[in-house]
C-alpha cells in the first residue's frame, strides 16, 4: 500500500510540472479585484487575456484592459511633450479618448508639471490647445488646480502651493483661466503676509504679471501697491524683502524675461480661445471618480461617438493623414486617387481638392523642420496642374501664424529652386495675392509680404513679376502700399541697401519695374519718390530724381 501511495504521489508531482491551463475569467476576476497597474502580468499571459477579452468588446474585462492602455498612453504622451514636438503630440493626444480619460489626463499633466516646473509653459499650452476642442477637459484641469491650491495653502505646503500657482499663472496667460482667479490668489497670499506666502506671491506675479499689466492694469497696480506696503512694514525676512525689490525691477523692465507666452508656444488662435471663469471660493467639482476604472454599459456607443469627435477635430481620415506622410499612406492615396478617373466619374464637389489641401496642411503642421516638410510634401500625390494648390497652402499656413516664421519662407525657397514649375507657381501666386491683398487683415498681410520678400531676397522667383506693381496714387491702395513696404523692407534686411539698389539698376529688372518707378507723369514720379523715401529706400529713386530735375529744367527753358 505504501508503495502504491508513493507511486501516486510521484505521478502527481510529475503532473504538477505541467503548466496549468489559463482560465481567462478567473484571471480577469483577479485583475479586477486589484489596483490598476499594481500587478505584473507576463507578456504571454497578457496576450492570451487580451485575445480572450477581445471576443466581447463590451465586457468588463475588455474595458479594463482598454482603460489600462489608455492610462499608459496618456501618461507617456504627456511625459514626452516639449516645445519642439508639441505640434506632433497634440494629434496623438486627440487620438486617445480624452473624454473618457479626462481624469487621467488631468492627473498626469499635474504630476508632470509638479515634477518639472521649467516645462510649465509647455503643459499650459497643451491644455490650452485641448481646451479649444474639448473645454470640459480644460475646465477639469483648472478646477483640480484651484482645489489643490486651496488644500496646500491650508496645510502650509509651500512646494505644492508654488507648483500649483505657477501652473495657474500660465493657464491665465493662455486665457484658459480668467484673470480674476490670479487676482484672488494674490489677495489671499498678501492678506496676512508671511515669508512663505509673500515668496509664493512674488513667484506667481513674475509669471502672470505681464498678462495682468496688459489686461488689468489698475488691478495690477493695486497688487504692486500691496507689495510695497508689505515691504515698508518690514515684518518679513530680509531675503523676502529683497525678492520684492527684484520684482519691482522686473516690473520696470516690463517683464522682458517673463513674457506672457514664450516663443514657439503661441499656438492658439484668439478666436478659438475658451476662458473658464472659476473663482477661488466657488464650490468645486473635482470629480475624483474619473481617475478610477468603472464599467461603462454604453462603452461601444461612447467609443463610436468619440471617433466621430476625433474625426471632426483632426479632419476626416486623420488617422491616415496624421502619420506624417508615411510611404504607406502615400501609396494608398496614389491608388485611391485615380479611381474616379477610371470609372469615368467627374468630381464636381472638389472633394479631392479639399482632401489634398488637408493632407498638405497636416504634413506642414507635423513637420519639425523645413527640410522634413519639403521631403514629405514631395511625396504627396499631386496631379498635374494642381501644383499651385501646394504653393497656396504654404502661403495660407504662413499667413495664419501670429508672427512671421522663416520656416515657411525656407519651404517656398526650396520648392522654387527644385523645379521651374514650382517657381512659376509662386510667381503666379504673387500676382494673385497682390491683386487681392486688400482682403486680408493686417497680420496676415504682413506675413504674406515677408514670405514673398524672402523669395525675392533669395532669388527664388524672378524680379520680373514686380511688373504688376504700379506705384501711383490711382493704382494702389493702402493695403497694397503696406504690402510693398513690408516686402521690400524684408528684402532690404536680407540683402542690404547697396545690393537692392544694384539689383534695381539691372537692365532687365529696370524694364520690368517701370510701373514701380514711373517716368511718364511728374505727379506719379513724385508720388513714387516720396513713397520709397518714406520707407527708407530713397537710394533706389535716383533715376526718377534725375528725370524729374531734367524735366523741370526743360519746362523752365521752354
Amino acid at each position: 500500500m505504501a508503495e502504491e501511495e508513493l507511486k501516486k504521489s510521484a505521478d502527481a508531482d510529475k503532473g504538477s510540472d505541467k503548466p496549468p491551463e489559463l482560465d481567462a475569467k478567473a484571471e480577469f476576476a483577479k485583475l479586477l479585484s486589484t489596483r490598476s497597474g499594481g500587478v505584473y502580468m507576463p507578456p504571454a499571459r497578457l496576450r492570451a487575456l487580451q485575445a480572450a477579452a477581445a471576443q466581447d468588446k463590451s465586457s468588463a474585462e475588455y474595458q479594463r484592459l482598454s482603460w489600462d492602455a489608455l492610462r499608459k498612453s496618456i501618461t507617456g504622451i504627456v511625459n514626452r511633450v516639449n516645445i519642439a514636438n508639441i505640434k506632433n503630440v497634440v494629434p496623438e493626444l486627440f487620438g486617445e479618448n480624452l473624454i473618457r480619460g479626462r481624469g487621467l489626463f488631468a492627473r498626469s499633466i499635474m504630476k508632470a508639471q509638479a515634477a518639472s516646473l521649467p516645462f510649465t509653459p509647455v503643459f499650459a499650452t497643451l491644455v490650452a490647445i485641448i481646451n479649444t476642442k474639448l473645454p470640459q477637459v480644460g475646465e477639469l484641469v483648472l478646477t483640480r488646480l484651484i482645489s489643490q491650491f486651496r488644500r496646500s495653502f491650508k496645510r502650509n505646503d509651500k512646494i505644492v502651493c508654488n507648483a500649483t500657482t505657477m501652473f495657474i499663472a500660465h493657464l491665465v496667460n493662455q486665457v484658459v483661466a480668467h484673470e480674476i482667479i490670479a487676482l484672488q490668489i494674490l489677495v489671499l497670499l498678501l492678506e496676512k503676509p508671511t515669508d512663505d506666502s509673500v515668496e509664493i506671491a512674488v513667484s506667481f506675479m513674475r509669471e502672470v504679471g505681464a498678462f495682468l499689466a496688459e489686461n488689468a492694469p489698475k488691478a495690477s497696480a493695486g497688487v504692486f501697491e500691496r507689495f510695497r506696503a508689505v515691504l515698508h512694514e518690514g515684518t518679513i525676512d530680509k531675503r523676502v524683502q529683497y525678492m520684492i525689490e527684484v520684482l519691482m525691477q522686473v516690473r520696470k523692465d516690463k517683464f522682458k524675461d517673463n513674457p506672457i507666452i514664450p516663443e514657439g508656444l503661441d499656438l492658439v488662435l484668439e478666436e478659438e480661445q475658451i476662458t473658464h471663469r472659476i473663482a477661488l471660493d466657488d464650490e468645486l467639482q473635482v470629480q475624483e471618480g474619473l481617475n478610477l476604472f468603472k464599467v461603462d454599459p454604453n462603452y461601444l456607443d461612447n467609443e463610436e461617438k468619440y471617433k466621430e469627435i476625433k474625426a471632426e477635430i483632426l479632419g476626416e481620415g486623420s488617422d491616415d493623414e496624421s502619420g506624417s506622410g508615411s510611404e504607406e499612406d502615400d501609396e494608398d492615396e496614389e491608388h485611391d486617387a485615380p479611381v474616379a478617373d477610371k470609372e469615368g466619374i467627374e468630381d464636381r464637389t472638389e472633394t479631392n481638392l479639399i482632401n489634398l489641401r488637408r493632407v498638405i496642411y497636416l504634413t506642414i503642421m507635423n513637420a519639425l523642420s523645413f527640410e522634413e516638410a519639403v521631403h514629405k510634401l514631395m511625396k504627396v500625390n499631386i496631379q498635374e496642374g494642381q501644383e499651385i494648390e501646394l504653393c497656396k497652402m504654404v502661403i495660407e499656413c504662413c499667413s495664419q501664424e501670429r508672427s512671421y516664421s522663416n520656416f515657411y519662407g525656407l519651404i517656398g525657397e526650396r520648392f522654387a529652386k527644385i523645379n521651374r514649375v514650382w517657381c512659376e507657381c509662386y510667381e503666379e501666386c504673387f500676382k494673385t495675392y497682390f491683386d487681392t491683398i486688400h482682403r486680408y487683415e493686417t497680420n496676415r498681410l504682413r506675413n504674406i509680404a515677408r514670405f514673398f520678400g524672402h523669395l525675392f531676397a533669395t532669388d527664388s522667383i524672378s524680379w520680373a513679376v514686380l511688373s504688376v506693381v504700379k506705384m501711383n496714387e490711382d493704382d494702389t491702395t493702402s493695403s497694397s502700399r503696406i504690402f510693398i513696404k513690408i516686402m521690400l523692407q524684408e528684402v532690404n534686411e536680407q540683402m542690404g541697401l547697396k545690393m537692392v539698389t544694384e539689383r534695381f539698376k539691372d537692365p532687365e529688372v529696370t524694364e520690368s519695374c517701370r510701373g514701380m518707378f514711373p517716368l511718364d507723369n511728374p505727379k506719379n514720379t513724385r508720388f513714387s519718390i516720396n513713397y520709397f523715401t518714406s520707407i527708407g529706400l530713397g537710394a533706389i529713386t535716383e533715376e526718377m530724381r534725375e528725370h524729374l530735375k531734367v524735366s523741370l529744367i526743360s519746362f523752365l527753358f521752354m
